[in-house]
């Protein structure tokens, strides 16, 4: 009896031992997760993580925000932690600098960047310039974030891109994420952060969803501020964006390869402190550089990048002018037709590397 039982027995461990083996050699599935839930995981786990940490701003609260992310924030925290405000930018912008001069953590919402004017004193002047005026001795570890850019059928006052107008001053960090990875990984890192970051979201991707790899879910998951990712090899051409260009270059990227162009893509991630360095190495591989924003041209993030090439040793590699593709240089119109010829697209990418490749 022993012996038949054992002859059953090892059939059936032979059995799950191999499906044993099957499951472990699967790869963990990535989830689709949109950047506006990207970002309300980030905010929560940081919440959770450390008590000095809280959020303010217009319909942050009850109304679960402006567009929705901070949805479920307020019921799981309270009004002590997620507080509603005021229609007054320059007032709850100083509340929120004072309370991180005063050892929290803040991170306050503008419902867009075009509203952060209405504050820029307390940004520049109280937030960026705090830690050197005070000789180190006052840091001011706060975040400002919201939707910056373009979104569709707001006119000249809602779409404006505070890029360059943030990134030209020192004592700030600004950080531009483009897809669910780098909103998570870009908002707990601002959060971690002793200086004040600028993180600017876009509308139009909110709603988007992405893969998040499986390491970007773990709670200790950090993208690092200052440091560019590739988001795909190329070897002809590299093309350089932020925030929802990025995802144009790739398209252009696609077609292209079908016409035996290669193009590297650089998702920036920040703005300042800038990674020229991954920038410089890709350009002494392709020998051609395109720049993509949906800012304006003048004193822009494309011409920084392309005069800090001019000035460092990639520019004797460079086979041809640098292009930059920007928003036009009106104030955005609201007819659509208008307002489409005025942010770059697909065709205006594909057109300006066949112009840098002389094709």
């Amino acid at each position: 009896m022993a012996v038949v039982a054992v002859l059953v027995r090892r059939p059936l461990e032979q059995v799950s031992g191999l499906l044993r083996r099957r499951f472990h050699r699967t790869a963990p599935a990535a989830l689709q997760v949109t950047v506006r839930e990207a970002i309300n995981q980030g905010m929560d786990e940081e919440l959770e993580r450390d008590e000095k940490v809280f959020l303010l701003g217009e319909e942050v609260a009850q109304y679960d925000g402006a567009y929705k992310v901070s949805r479920g924030l307020w019921k799981k925290y309270g009004d002590k932690r997620i507080i509603d405000t005021p229609i007054s930018e320059m007032g709850f912008a100083g509340i929120a600098v004072g309370a991180a001069m005063a050892g929290l953590r803040p991170i306050c919402e503008f419902m867009t960047f075009n509203f952060s004017m209405q504050a820029i004193d307390q940004v520049i002047n109280s937030a960026a310039k705090t830690y050197y005026m005070s000789g180190g001795l006052q840091s001011v570890p706060i975040v400002f974030r919201g939707p910056n850019g373009a979104s569709a059928g707001v006119a000249a006052q809602h779409s404006q891109c505070f890029a360059a107008w943030y990134g030209h001053c020192p004592g700030l960090k600004v950080v531009s994420p483009w897809s669910s990875e780098d909103a998570k990984g870009l908002i707990k890192s601002a959060i971690r952060d002793n200086n004040p970051v600028v993180v600017l979201e876009n509308e139009l991707m909110y709603g988007v969803p992405f893969e998040l790899p499986s390491e970007a879910q773990s709670k200790d998951f950090l993208i690092p501020i200052g440091k560019a990712k590739i988001e795909r090899q190329g070897t002809h051409v590299t093309i350089v964006a932020h925030s929802r260009p990025v995802g144009h270059c790739l398209e252009a990227a696609t077609v292209l390869s079908k016409e035996g162009i290669e193009c590297e893509v650089i998702n920036l991630r920040t703005i300042r402190p800038m990674d020229i360095e991954t920038i410089e190495a890709s350009v002494m591989k392709t020998n051609h550089l395109v720049t993509v924003e949906g800012g304006w041209p003048q004193f822009g993030v494309g011409a920084e990048i392309c005069a800090r090439i001019m000035e460092g040793p990639a520019f004797n590699f460079l086979d041809a002018p640098a292009v930059r593709v920007t928003g036009a240089d009106v104030p955005m119109p609201y007819a659509k037709i208008l307002e489409d010829n005025s942010v770059p697209q697909v065709k205006d990418i594909i057109f300006a590397i066949k112009k840098t490749l002389n094709i």
